[in-house]
């Protein structure tokens, strides 16, 4: 599947807003929007395009926060702006919201089944709800990594210079 310029803009876009969104929800800066929603559309293009390359929905979202991890962590970031603010609000737009409301929606069907569920239901249940998990433990890791590479180099190199 190839994606057109066009669907990335639109992902790109979209992306951006919902970051931005989600980081004056966690009461971030004015001044600080336009990063926030820089990282958010970085990371979504990044997984649109992994996804183009028929990589799975983990896959491509640990790869998307693997590459904004190690991007919020290199890129100098404006004073007074955390790094972790970048990665969480960038990483909003990745998390599975469709996916999630789907396997929601199918465990309550089997709970309000009082005897003998279906077992599409039951098997769409399982799927999705670890899909979900699946992709929110590669959003983890994803940004954990950088994060711990770059600073064991850094207090190695610190320790080095004598700080």
């Amino acid at each position: 599947m190839n994606i057109g310029a066009l669907a990335l803009l639109h992902n790109v876009i979209c992306g951006g807003i919902a970051a931005a969104g989600f980081a004056v929800l966690f009461n971030t800066a004015f001044r600080a929007l336009p990063w926030c929603a820089a990282s958010g559309a970085f990371a979504l293009a990044v997984r649109t395009i992994a996804l183009s390359r028929d990589w799975s929905l983990e896959a491509a979202s640990f790869f998307a926060a693997l590459a904004l991890g190690f991007v919020a962590f290199v890129v100098p970031c404006p004073a007074g702006l955390s790094r972790a603010v970048l990665d969480v609000a960038g990483c909003i737009p990745l998390i599975p919201g469709a996916l999630a409301t789907k396997a929601i929606l199918s465990l309550f069907a089997i709970a309000t089944k009082p005897y003998g569920t279906e077992q599409d239901i039951v098997v769409t249940a399982i799927t999705t709800s670890l899909h979900v998990l699946f992709t929110l433990g590669a959003l983890g890791t994803g940004l954990a990594i950088p994060m711990l590479l770059l600073r064991v180099n850094a207090n190695k190199q610190a320790a080095r210079e004598g700080r």
